[in-house]
């Protein structure tokens, strides 16, 4: 059978349909499992002249290509293991299987793995990788894999894999030059997203003072000679509040059917319950309700996550979600929400607080300066670099759907 995808080069329009096979064909790959070298203890080496040894965890689950090993294994292990060499690809046979990486060094690989050594010549290396994790490869391996629940692959299952590939190299290259284009414009703005979150992370740490200090390292210069900020625990600013107890029966999964009601699990996502429009006006004016520009913090699961209430109309889960009542007359929320991002959300032995009571946010000392527009200075400042990360961020996920939508177009859809 020929195929063709919905989107060709304008120049190889005219060329043949591509051609119907499967991965484990003679003449695209030769398809093998790793081997098991157990102890792996009985193995390990730190000569330098050592056989690279590649764990899972070796792998960046974000990453095209396989550049190092941690540990290194002595020769012998050859003898339970397998060798495979740059240019040849390899997949994890379960947790993230199906996703495929492509080797720069000569390494050994455990039966974790599954490789694709002796690729055809005739076959583009990148061209592969990028057929392997397209939709439709993706999805057989999802629909075919082994086990109850914990799914994996065995190399049985991915010889099978049917594929589609074009008559000529070159248009191979063409869709991997394209591709791979495309993979580093989104590592370069990841870069510039890691910078955006560094250079954020940095002026946190300087415009805040640091423990046992009472001024910070940067200050805006129109605020250098105010003098020390001042300290104090959140309970003598305000009161943790919370909303009214909702129970389930009072809730439906109906977004017609009402106000969207947030739980933990929904917390800053999308809702998934929701309760009527005259239980929540009825609770709203007898019980607490959060003003527009409070902060709602997580108070279980992840700790601290933070969600500025914008006013509309919805709904919190009690105890589960709280924010503090004050009149901010000391401490505008504007700033507060950034004291709050550098707080330590743990107990004082290091470990992770399972809840966070009422008590414990009282407790919590955060300093601020005494002058409102050095606050609001500080504020802004952050808010702006947020903003820049915001849309740094939807600038990356608009990349990736378009490359999602380029490889729905560039692959032929194939029924396996």
């Amino acid at each position: 059978m020929k195929f063709i995808p919905e989107l060709r080069f304008p120049e190889l329009e005219n060329q043949a349909g591509w051609n119907n096979k499967k991965l484990g064909d003679h003449d695209i790959s030769n398809i093998l499992r790793g081997g098991s070298p157990r102890p792996i203890t009985d193995y390990l080496t730190d000569n330098d002249e050592g056989l690279n040894w590649l764990k899972i965890g070796d792998v960046d689950k974000e990453s095209k290509f396989v550049i190092n090993t941690e540990d290194k294994v002595l020769p012998s292990a050859l003898s339970k293991t397998r060798e495979v060499f740059p240019g040849d690809l390899i997949m994890s046979n379960s947790m993230s299987f199906g996703r495929p990486y492509i080797l720069k060094i000569q390494t050994c690989i455990h039966d974790g793995w599954i490789a694709l050594t002796e690729i055809n010549q005739e076959i583009d290396t990148d061209f592969l990788y990028y057929l392997i994790l397209s939709d439709g490869s993706q999805r057989y391996f999802t629909n075919s894999a082994a086990g109850g629940g914990i799914k994996n692959l065995n190399a049985e299952i991915i010889k099978k894999l049917p594929i589609a590939v074009p008559s000529i190299i070159e248009e191979q290259q063409k869709i991997a030059s394209c591709l791979s284009s495309l993979d580093e414009l989104i590592a370069a703005h990841n870069d510039k997203l890691d910078a955006l979150k560094d250079h954020k992370k940095g002026l946190l740490q300087n415009l805040f003072p640091q423990e046992g200090e009472t001024v910070p390292k940067v200050r805006f210069p129109e605020f250098e000679n105010d003098g020390e900020w001042g300290e104090k625990k959140l309970g003598e600013i305000g009161d943790p509040l919370m909303c009214k107890r909702v129970f389930k029966e009072q809730t439906t999964p109906n977004p017609e059917n009402g106000i969207p009601f947030y739980k933990i699990g929904t917390f800053g996502k999308e809702p998934d319950s929701y309760i009527s429009p005259e239980l929540y006006e009825e609770f709203k004016s007898k019980y607490n309700f959060p003003n527009k520009g409070d902060i709602l913090i997580s108070a279980s699961g992840t700790i601290g996550r933070l969600v500025v209430y914008d006013g509309e109309p919805a709904y919190f889960q009690d105890s589960n979600l709280v924010w503090l009542g004050h009149p901010e007359k000391e401490v505008s929320n504007d700033f507060l929400y950034y004291c709050y991002s550098i707080v330590n959300w743990q107990t004082s032995d290091g470990g992770v607080i399972k809840r966070l009571y009422n008590s414990d946010l009282k407790t919590i000392s955060i300093k601020f300066p005494e002058n409102e527009a050095e606050q609001q200075k500080i504020a802004s400042c952050l808010s702006a670099l947020n903003e820049l990360i915001s849309a740094q961020t939807e600038k990356i996920e608009q990349l990736q759907q378009h490359k999602k939508g380029l490889m729905q177009g560039l692959f032929p859809k194939i029924e396996s």
